[in-house]
């Protein structure tokens, strides 16, 4: 007679694929990664409360405007109206919009810092999002502090609001342009998405501008480009590897090395400026 072992229930959620290499991969080691594939390094989208743990000191983030949420300017209705989408997206992912911005230390050194979030309606910009970012340009101008905004962004301008979210490509870009006029210092980091109007303004606007491996960046994606010109497009084309080849980019950091990049380069832009100033005023 032959005995089977009987076979252990496996739990739930132990296993996640890796759209990078395709492969299972266990989910705590990608979490203990910060939710970087262990056999590839693919870097796995994040929501923007854990990339601001990430980034910044502990206990140092202070949330701004945490309370604006959109109206419904233009009554836009497709499914659902837009008023009960954005309920529905505030219950999924906690968050009252797509951007989420404020004050923050990295090894503590003061910035102001936003994050648009794709999971929120793809971190589409509508009238709320463009106002945070013009607002938290306009705040790190008043206080003199760096301004870093982080861009996940697979939505553009956000349909649901029509002119008026493309209005925000304008405000957004103007605030920036007065921020950079008073000599204040802009890193833009991309991740995986970053397009649409979001890129086609101030994403794309930073004094030093980073990108996250393999982070997918453009105006429209590689599929619809293909589709409208009706050509193949060259090997890895809208990647940031792509993209740094290229010119568009200042250099691509790993999202364990984020954290000290940035403090890096705030000591030494900040010091270089500093120098400049005391230059200046010799002469």
């Amino acid at each position: 007679m032959v005995f089977f072992r009987k076979k252990k229930d496996m739990p739930d959620g132990l296993w996640t694929r890796c759209d990078g290499c395709k492969g299972m991969v266990y989910k705590k080691t990608v979490e203990e990664r910060m939710s970087v594939c262990p056999e590839c390094n693919y870097h796995f989208r994040i929501f923007s409360r854990d990339r601001l743990k990430l980034l910044l000191d502990e206990n140092s983030f202070e949330e701004m405007w945490g309370s604006m949420v959109p109206c419904d300017p233009i009554n836009f209705q497709d499914r659902i109206t837009y008023p009960e989408r954005v309920t529905a997206e505030q219950q999924k992912t906690g968050l009252k919009e797509a951007a989420l911005v404020g004050k923050g230390k990295i090894n503590g050194k003061e910035v102001m810092i936003g994050i648009t979030d794709s999971s929120f309606i793809m971190g589409s910009m509508g009238s709320v999002v463009g106002e945070k970012i013009a607002r938290l340009a306009e705040k790190a101008k008043e206080q003199k502090l760096p301004l870093i905004i982080i861009s996940g962004s697979g939505g553009g301008a956000r349909m649901q609001e029509g002119v008026f979210s493309l209005m925000q490509m304008a405000k957004t870009s103007a605030a920036i342009a007065r921020f950079q006029k008073a000599g204040g210092l802009y890193i833009s980091i991309l991740t995986d998405p970053s397009l649409g109007g979001v890129m086609a303004s101030f994403a794309s606007l930073a004094d030093i501008t980073i990108a996250e491996p393999r982070a997918l960046i453009g105006f429209a994606g590689p599929r619809v480009i293909q589709e409208t010109i009706k050509r193949s497009l060259p090997k890895g084309f809208q990647t940031a590897e792509f993209l740094l080849e290229h010119g568009f980019l200042d250099r691509i950091v790993h999202r364990q090395d984020m954290k000290k990049e940035l403090s890096r380069l705030i000591d030494y832009l900040q010091q270089n400026k500093h120098d400049k100033l005391s230059q200046n005023s010799t002469n």
